[in-house]
């Protein structure tokens, strides 16, 4: 047998040359391993744009479908609808809360809040609305007029007087010459619509939206003093709102032909 002649390391020698070989096999994957973490960093969705909307509650029906419509088209949008009287969000805004856009019933409420310094640029008329009697669909009291609100014995809901259907309620009983006396004053005009077509009241006064909208919970009965109270929603950007790119997106659909349509097909008329 020959004599092995390979040159032989010590024992300790031979344990660092196979360490060293070892970290050079390490470096040479480390880009692949960078590589595919930065690849997987790539690949990780985009953190959504909050748009924070307060809208008054007579646009629940409307803002929400358009909200919906409009974060299809912009997935970077989350938007947050937050419903409620025009009075009780204004002072909701002067509070501090944090909104990015503000949608009122209208105009002297919105007024409230360009007084005060709360609104980016000026506000947007978008749409009108007007009143019409709301009855349960049975009519249990016979109501065919706006007079027999004021008959003694009707059990009837109205908006409280610094809610802008409250204030469009008060014009058209001047108008008609009457005074109601209601069972209940609600600081929103979707808790009247409650009150009716839950029974608890024969009539209240309420947007002609909210009857076309409670898909036959309660009926409406149109009388010609509704058109001395035409109420015009306003629409604005909140000064100071954390996504203000995001809350002139939302404005944008709704004054332009996105909203203009689901307005429309609400039975909001033209500002």
């Amino acid at each position: 047998m020959k004599n092995d002649t390979r040159p032989r390391l010590p024992f300790g020698k031979a344990a660092v040359a196979l360490a060293a070989a070892s970290l050079a096999l390490t470096a040479c994957s480390a880009p692949a391993a960078s590589s595919a973490s930065g690849s997987a960093a790539s690949d990780a969705p985009a953190q959504k744009k909050t748009v924070v909307v307060f809208a008054a509650a007579s646009l629940k029906a409307t803002f929400t479908s358009l909200a919906g419509k409009l974060q299809d088209e912009h997935p970077e949008l989350d938007i947050k609808l937050n419903f409620a009287g025009s009075q009780d969000l204004v002072a909701q805004i002067k509070a501090g809360a944090k909104a990015d856009v503000v949608a009122t019933a209208d105009l002297a409420t919105m007024e409230k809040l360009n007084a005060n310094g709360s609104l980016e640029g000026a506000a947007q008329n978008f749409a009108s609305n007007t009143l019409t009697i709301a009855v349960p669909p049975t009519n249990p009291a016979g109501i065919s007029a706006l007079s027999d609100l004021a008959k003694p014995g009707v059990k009837t809901v109205l908006c409280a007087l610094q809610v802008p259907c409250g204030a469009a309620s008060h014009k058209v009983e001047t108008a008609a010459g009457i005074d109601i006396k209601p069972v209940s004053e609600e600081l929103a005009v979707t808790d009247v619509l409650g009150k009716v077509s839950s029974g608890e009241a024969d009539a209240g006064l309420v947007y002609r939206t909210d009857v076309q909208g409670s898909k036959g919970k309660v009926k409406g009965i149109d009388f010609p003093q509704s058109s001395s109270a035409v109420n015009t929603y306003a629409v604005a950007l909140v000064k100071g709102g954390p996504e203000s790119d995001g809350g002139k997106t939302f404005l944008s659909a709704v004054t332009g032909e996105p909203g203009q349509t689901v307005l429309a097909e609400a039975g909001f008329g033209k500002p």
